[in-house]
């Protein structure tokens, strides 16, 4: 059976004598993927898209936005009216850039994306960046551990 601790951050699992704490559980973390096979469907034209603030196109919402990366439609998330995945489901447009926070999802892996790290993803995140701030997004370091191959993230 497992209890909820006290802190908002951790969860107690009791088993007898044992008590596992896993530290973070509710933080809402998620490790971002540095690889995706899907990124064929990318448009050719990721430097012009529509800025964010571009109601959905379906139902007009102006808020929880996302851009379609392989036809760059402007719809709205799961938690407004579910345009851009209805679009998923039908279209089978597998990538998405949340105008939110300029995260990037892929439907088919069914995770987010490292738009820093992904080389492909990198001018529509800074775009979407520039669009979203005025000025350019600061990009880390990647560093790529000894033995793995950088083109793999292309």
């Amino acid at each position: 059976m497992a209890e909820n601790a006290s802190s908002s951050s951790s969860l107690h699992i009791a088993g007898g004598d044992d008590e596992l704490m896993l530290d973070g559980f509710e933080s809402g973390w998620v490790e971002a993927r540095t690889h995706c096979d899907h990124l064929g469907s990318l448009s050719s034209d990721l430097i012009h898209i529509p800025p964010p603030g571009t109601p959905c196109n379906r139902c007009e919402h102006p808020e929880e936005n996302w851009l379609c990366l392989c036809c760059k439609d402007v719809l709205c998330s799961r938690f407004v009216n579910k345009h851009m995945l209805e679009h998923y489901q039908q279209k089978h447009h597998n990538l998405a850039l949340s105008y939110s926070d300029l995260s990037v999802w892929c439907f088919s892996c069914d995770a987010y994306l490292d738009a820093q790290v992904i080389l492909p993803l990198r001018p529509v995140y800074e775009t979407a960046y520039i669009l979203k701030f005025g000025n350019a997004p600061p990009f880390r370091a990647i560093d790529y551990p000894q033995g793995v191959d950088k083109e793999a993230n292309t």
